[in-house]
């Protein structure tokens, strides 16, 4: 499907959309009306996501703004943090700690958040990675991500797709996906550790994966427009759970483009991933 520059009002620059627009609007067909939903600090994606399914299928969806504790911001126009007083345009403002405990009280049907690693079982790390007395990289830290299996599902974003991001086993475990497998993951949910049903998608620059049923274990959902099969499984450090068949992420449509240009005017998201 091809969308040109005329279809989408002048705003484009020569291609249809940019890698970060096509995972935003995968993004944003993920949510329903009158959910609630929450975004981390580095979360210009996931809050273009939210903006955009309020303007388009889901009226009723309220979204949560990081650091900022801004409700509902206007994203005029999108800014990179959550943290930036730009979000304060907004419906109202929560308390950090208000916004913080919105998870463990069960009040959040979905959390965007990523990574500087996730597993096979869709857990996550945002600490650090190496030696604990050394590490080679430190990434931001927890904040609520301990906090995550208590909101009804969860979706991953990860801006790299590579075997240095997508590992056998999490360097450090920061949000817990499904742990190490079904049956820790049930042991945890019997004890109350964890109420939600855990990640339910991965989205990355080259395709959409989801977690099977019966393993937990990662699958290939869709391979983004360009990339192939074996390209997904080459950049991913253990093996993926391949269906016979795998579809094509469906792009964006002209109104989606659009109305997500709108949002973004100083086009962030038509940055380049590294």
């Amino acid at each position: 499907m091809h969308i040109s520059f005329e279809e989408i009002g002048g705003r484009g620059i020569g291609k249809p959309y940019e890698t970060q627009e096509l995972m935003a609007v995968v993004m944003s067909r993920q949510l329903r009306d009158n959910e609630l939903a929450g975004t981390g600090a580095g979360s210009a994606m996931a809050r273009a996501a939210c903006r955009l399914a309020q303007l388009l299928h889901a009226p009723g969806l309220s979204y949560l703004a990081g650091g900022s504790g801004a409700v509902n911001p206007y994203l005029e126009p999108l800014v990179a943090s959550s943290c930036d007083y730009a979000n304060l345009l907004c419906e109202s403002t929560l308390q950090l700690a208000e916004l913080i405990s919105s998870i463990p009280a069960g009040r959040v049907d979905v959390f965007f958040y990523g990574g500087l690693q996730v597993d096979r079982y869709g857990n996550v790390n945002l600490s650090r990675v190496g030696d604990p007395t050394r590490p080679r990289f430190r990434g931001p830290g927890a904040v609520a991500l301990p906090l995550i299996g208590a909101a009804r599902r969860g979706i991953i974003f990860m801006t790299d797709h590579s075997p240095r991001s997508f590992v056998e086993k999490v360097s450090f475990l920061t949000a817990p996906g499904f742990l190490d497998g079904p049956e820790s993951w049930e042991k945890a949910r019997a004890e109350g550790q964890i109420r939600g049903e855990g990640p339910v998608m991965v989205i990355t620059p080259l395709a959409v994966l989801d977690f099977e049923e019966s393993t937990r274990r990662m699958r290939l959902v869709s391979v983004h427009p360009g990339v192939t099969v074996e390209q997904v499984q080459a950049a991913t450090g253990f093996e993926l759970i391949l269906p016979a068949q795998v579809p094509t992420t469906t792009p964006p449509d002209p109104t989606e483009i659009r109305l997500l240009r709108e949002i973004d005017e100083e086009r962030l998201l038509s940055q380049p991933l590294n």
